[in-house]
């Protein structure tokens, strides 16, 4: 009887504990998109109708089209570099499937943030019959891989549009300088220094706490990943998928920018530097929780066409709003529908294989 008794008294609190965990993985990042969409029209010089008015009459629909054709090929291209790694831990799905898992990803993600990954993970290793975290641990290092890409293509940014970061940084006091002397502070890397040291100190002290227990699971699965791709056969193959896939993307957003006829003067004024800033802004704006991106992809959107418009009349913020939600708009129905078809495919495929 007492145990039933305690049963009943966990039974709501670690009901609470899931809905805290539901609520923080998938409400944050809805009040993310919201909120920062909310921001961006609550301003007295964005007119919704005008902005609807300049999708309409200035967009070049044509372009729209090879901006998607682009984005689907570069997520093939993701699934052909997936492959790689998966064959090196001896897990051979087969294309078709690996190409409906990364389709599948980004969709899952536009409903549910983060849970793509850990959808397209569970697709894979129980089609193969793979272990779960084997499979978990490839596709952490595909997505590091991608990390070290945008911070490669960000260090690189600095070079074709530095002139432009550092007059928009310089407006604010030299706000440059202010940061340069932040990190040149002693105090800083003495507080870094010391949160190392007490870290590994914890580490030592506490091996076995669950808390670091965990952690090091997490690493190890993270050096098991980065250890696949050191090891593994056809490098050379998967740099250059890594380097197509990448192109893909650059590319789509550069077909995107010539479907307005101001964002396509920019880019034939400033050329690679306002195509590089704004790329790696939104790339790394895909990082913030949210749903799919919406909201902090705009933002970074105005904020990077926002350092090339002074020479633009007309490029207003109105009209680059206009540019980044179509942008938006067009990625989000294109994610819903290659979700239908791909979750139509899977089920097609589970029914064909019960009945075969």
């Amino acid at each position: 009887m007492k145990v039933n008794g305690d049963s009943s008294e966990l039974a709501p609190g670690a009901a609470k504990k899931r809905l805290g965990t539901y609520l923080l993985k998938y409400g944050v990042p809805l009040v993310i998109s919201v909120g920062l969409c909310w921001l961006l029209f609550d301003n007295e010089d964005i007119n919704p109708a005008n902005m609807w008015r300049i999708i309409r009459e200035e967009c070049d629909f044509r372009w729209m089209v090879a901006n998607i054709i682009f984005g689907l090929l570069a997520q093939v291209f993701r699934a052909a570099r997936w492959q790689i790694q998966l064959r090196a831990l001896d897990i051979r799905p087969t294309f078709g499937q690996l190409v409906l898992s990364i389709l599948g990803t980004y969709s899952v993600n536009l409903v549910f943030p983060r849970l793509g990954e850990v959808w397209r993970t569970g697709y894979i290793a129980n089609r193969e019959k793979a272990p779960f975290t084997t499979v978990f641990g490839s596709m952490v290092a595909d997505r590091l891989a991608d990390t070290v890409t945008v911070f490669l293509l960000l260090l690189l940014t600095f070079i074709p549009a530095g002139a432009q970061l550092r007059a928009y940084f310089g407006q604010d006091g030299g706000l440059v300088a202010k940061l340069f002397d932040l990190l040149g502070s002693p105090l800083l890397w003495g507080a870094v220094i010391a949160t190392l040291i007490l870290c590994v100190w914890l580490f030592v002290r506490f091996p076995e706490h669950k808390v670091i227990v965990r952690i090091k699971q997490i690493w190890h699965g993270l050096w098991e990943g980065f250890a696949v791709i050191v090891k593994m056969r056809g490098k050379g193959l998967w740099l250059l998928y890594t380097v197509l896939l990448w192109g893909s993307y650059i590319t789509a957003l550069y077909c995107a920018f010539l479907s307005f006829p101001l964002t396509a003067e920019m880019i034939g004024r400033h050329g690679i530097a306002a195509l590089a800033v704004c790329f790696v802004f939104t790339s790394i704006s895909m990082g913030v929780p949210s749903n799919g991106g919406i909201g902090p992809y705009q933002w970074a959107m105005i904020f990077g066409i926002a350092l090339f418009s002074t020479d633009i009349p007309g490029l207003t913020r109105e009209y680059a709003l206009s540019f980044a939600n179509m942008l938006v708009g067009v990625q989000t129905l294109v994610l819903i529908i290659q979700g239908l078809l791909t979750f139509a495919c899977i089920a097609l495929s589970k029914h064909h294989a019960r009945h075969s």
